[in-house]
């Protein structure tokens, strides 16, 4: 059997995968009778993809088109022929890229965050999928996404992220696609929405709230993976051949504190869960919190019993933003 890719195995700022056990223990230790479990920053989808072993129902939220077409090629109830998506990712490995000619991909993006070669291959997979869109269900066609994405993020010319890409000549590298571990699900109900208006049309017994905390922006920081499932091929601009500016988060401006207080008064649920870290205290200002931690108290707690509970923690450093004594604090509250 082919190795598959699972839902973890992805950079990503604020991935909570190392702290999966320590969240789902607190959870289960400070809450009771737990249904259905909304995760409404859902970000990798290592969370949710926990809460979908353990919990009747769980939703899932994330205003990112990159994010929504993974969730959806692993947890989607749709339609999907194994062999077929085996068949084409097979033939997308053994594409001699010598033989292909530049295309959007590669003009904009080649000898930047990929080798020349590389990206052209990239792009010509990309119009495959595009081109097939009629001979592949809604589902094969995000594995087949997805799948790209995860392959193309472990030869990336990057730091983990698409804000910057490395400054030194490009070593060749192969991409080699490997399907990811998709299931089709029931239990899974997939959103992408502003997280805020979201809360005032959902009620679920837990809702995980992971929001940014500070200025950096997540569709700036993958904008790449953005324009790759959208496919519009808008005109970029900037060093990082950037998309027009699109779905950019309140979390990440000084009207943090006042839409997180605006979520936590307008969710529908008994519990609320919100993890945090410590990394106001940084250095670097675009690392420095939006949100501190004695506001974010003060907004839980005005809406219930609130526990705070904390974890030393590796942060995941893309740059050199010093972090000292990094903690993650989950928050636990018992609605009123």
């Amino acid at each position: 059997m082919a190795e598959t890719i699972d839902i973890q195995s992805r950079r990503y700022i604020g991935c909570k995968a190392k702290l999966l056990p320590w969240i789902f223990n607190t959870i289960q230790n400070e809450t009771t009778n737990i249904k259905s479990f909304c995760d409404i920053f859902a970000g990798t989808g290592v969370v949710a993809n926990e809460a979908i072993k353990k919990y009747e129902t769980v939703l899932v939220n994330d205003i990112l088109f990159s994010n929504q077409v993974i969730y959806k090629a692993f947890w989607d109830n749709g339609k999907v022929s194994k062999r077929k998506i085996q068949k084409l990712i097979a033939e997308f490995n053994s594409i001699d890229a010598k033989c292909l000619d530049d295309n959007y991909f590669s003009l904009n993006y080649g000898n930047k965050f990929f080798d020349i070669a590389t990206a052209q291959k990239i792009g010509f997979i990309r119009d495959y999928i595009e081109k097939e869109t009629n001979n592949i269900t809604k589902k094969e066609k995000n594995i087949l996404l997805a799948s790209l994405i995860y392959g193309m993020d472990k030869i990336a010319n990057t730091i983990g992220h698409y804000e910057s890409y490395i400054r030194k000549e490009i070593k060749p590298r192969d991409l080699k696609i490997k399907m990811i571990d998709f299931q089709r699900l029931k239990n899974v109900i997939i959103h992408q929405e502003d997280s805020n208006k979201l809360a005032r049309k959902i009620s679920c017994d837990l809702v995980y709230i992971d929001p940014p905390y500070n200025s950096r922006q997540y569709s700036r920081f993958y904008h790449l993976y953005e324009t790759l499932v959208k496919w519009d091929k808008p005109k970029l601009s900037g060093t990082a051949m950037k998309p027009p500016l699109e779905n950019m988060s309140e979390y990440c401006s000084s009207r943090a504190k006042n839409t997180i207080t605006d979520l936590v008064q307008n969710l529908d649920t008994r519990y609320l869960v919100v993890s945090y870290n410590n990394t106001y205290n940084s250095k670097s200002s675009s690392s420095q919190n939006k949100i501190q931690l004695n506001e974010l108290n003060t907004i839980l707690s005005s809406v219930g019993k609130t526990k705070i509970f904390e974890h030393s923690h590796h942060f995941f450093n893309a740059g050199k933003t010093e972090f000292i004594n990094h903690k993650e604090l989950l928050f636990v509250t018992k609605v009123k």
